[in-house]
């Protein structure tokens, strides 16, 4: 990855390579490798961020065609 430093300016420089560095997840991935993580963690962090991607498509699908946005949770009190 590489980022141009224009008029000496590398504050903003680093600012755009950060963007762009998160948006590329390297900072998740990073997280992700600090510790080993067992295959059967493994499967299920991607499982349910498939799941998690698929619910959003889904909500943003509606959105798109309804208009309106989908209703807030509301936590139920705690017994």
């Amino acid at each position: 990855m590489q980022v141009d430093v224009r008029d000496n300016n590398v504050e903003q420089a680093l600012r755009v390579l950060k963007k762009r560095m998160q948006r590329e997840g390297v900072f998740r991935e990073m997280r992700l490798r600090e510790h080993y993580e067992k295959p059967s963690v493994k499967r299920a962090r991607k499982k349910a961020e498939g799941v998690r991607r698929v619910r959003k498509m889904a909500r943003k699908k509606l959105e798109r065609e309804s208009g309106v946005s989908a209703p807030k949770k509301t936590n139920a009190p705690a017994r």
